[in-house]
């Protein structure tokens, strides 16, 4: 596999650049973990309906080049209409406060760089970094071995985050395919609140593999919610692990919706550790093509009175390939549990092609658990409800898509993000509707 010997080749130079006491030995033990484990493929259960050779075959560069001429008007275009948001722009690989805007106080806002380097945060990486990021994947191996820049922020107990932040990855001027080993890291202390939008984008036709870790602390009565847009060109590729971790009285949310990219795979992970938890996971995909989204969440009920909802929609033209795999774990003492899991799907055409398979692993006698899911074509009478009324075949089938995505964007808090996912919704179904 040429990743592999990529990374065979180049690990001793690599971890030369990333000298950092804190991080040498794990750097090590996981780069070695990796090649214990392999890149998974087609035999490992996780991946028997993803095939990851078109990522694993090719060659990378894992010394992306830092100079880039991405222009102030190109960063503005990726924008979703937040003027009034605060963001943070990472290309390739490196933070530029030239181009980010930071505006909150009595936060400790950094880039994962330089708070892994700054004296005062050794405790908090020590008592938070890669404790809820599983140890036995092969990806999240790689992504510490590697991990260099990323997103850092802890918001202090009762601080209330008005604006969202939105992170921005960007890559571009790189003549050779690409590694990046994206890595964030979210602390919500005791009452706090804070919103996240986080986009990857390609400005090069050379391929770029992203690989990201993401773990997300919620704590007592605190509110954290991350939303993923994902909308990348057909030369990228992306591996999301997210973790959540959430105490208490709390409510995460992470959204994820996927638009492009040649190749997504999302791991999600929900962790309860308290009492009256509130998790919501959203997901819309609408791919075409030759694009493949692979889904795969799972929520760990350990503690009574809590509840979860998954609601994932999918929409497949062409020869597109969609799977979801959701998993819900309830324990023996995880009574009064209330778990909703739902993946609705459309097929378009005879090419495209689904792989849903929800799960329930429940240990407990007093709860609410359901799982469903479904895959078809649209509603011939809906259609022909609407193409009586003088609305086109075409613009009856977007509209009655459309409607059908809809309402996994009903808890999206912030405003122009709901409006810009309405917009591609309508721009990848070929519909003109006013928002």
């Amino acid at each position: 596999m040429a990743l592999l010997e990529n990374i065979q080749n180049n690990h001793a130079a690599f971890l030369e650049t990333l000298k950092h006491r804190f991080l040498d030995d794990q750097r090590a033990s996981s780069l070695h973990k990796f090649f214990e484990l392999g890149i998974p493929t087609k035999k490992d259960e996780e991946y028997k309906y993803t095939n990851l050779k078109e990522i694993s075959e090719k060659n990378y560069n894992f010394f992306p080049k830092e100079s880039h001429n991405i222009t102030k008007e190109q960063i503005d275009a990726l924008h979703l209409g937040e003027e009034h948001f605060d963001w943070i722009v990472f290309i390739n690989g490196q933070l530029h406060k030239e181009l980010s805007k930071i505006s909150i106080e009595n936060v400790e806002f950094l880039s994962f760089n330089f708070a892994l380097n700054d004296a005062k945060h050794k405790e908090v990486f020590e008592k938070y970094f890669n404790t809820i990021a599983s140890k036995e994947l092969a990806f999240t191996n790689l992504n510490l071995a590697y991990c260099k820049q990323g997103f850092f922020l802890k918001v202090p107990k009762n601080v209330v985050i008005e604006k969202p932040i939105h992170v921005f990855y960007i890559s571009q001027n790189q003549d050779e395919n690409t590694v990046y080993n994206t890595r964030n890291l979210l602390i919500a202390e005791e009452g706090s609140k804070v919103e996240v939008i986080e986009s990857h984008h390609n400005f090069d036709d050379t391929f770029v593999f992203t690989n990201s870790v993401t773990e997300i602390f919620t704590y007592q009565n605190a509110k954290a919610d991350w939303h993923k847009v994902q909308n990348d060109s057909d030369t990228s590729y992306l591996v999301d692990n997210t973790f959540a971790k959430q105490e208490r009285d709390s409510l995460t949310t992470v959204n994820t919706f996927t638009f492009g990219g040649k190749l997504v795979r999302n791991n999600l992970d929900f962790i309860h550790n308290g009492e009256n938890i509130n998790s919501f996971m959203n997901g819309i995909t609408i791919i075409g093509g030759e694009q493949t989204v692979d889904h795969h969440t799972a929520v760990h009920h350990k503690k009574p009175n809590c509840e979860s909802y998954q609601n994932y929609k999918g929409i497949y033209k062409d020869k597109s390939h969609g799977v979801f795999n959701g998993k819900v774990f309830v324990d023996k003492i995880a009574q009064k549990t209330n778990a909703y899991q739902q993946n609705n799907n459309i097929l378009l055409n005879e090419g495209a092609m689904i792989d849903t398979k929800p799960q329930l692993e429940i240990f407990a006698d007093d709860v609410k658990c359901s799982h469903g899911c479904t895959v078809g074509q649209l509603n011939e009478d809906a259609l022909f409800y609407l193409r009586a009324r003088g609305i086109s075949k075409k613009e009856a089938q977007a509209l009655l898509l459309y409607a059908f995505a809809n309402d996994a964007m009903q808890n999206i808090d912030i405003e122009p993000l709901k409006v810009k996912i309405s917009k591609l919704l309508a721009e990848k179904l070929e519909v003109d509707i006013e928002f």
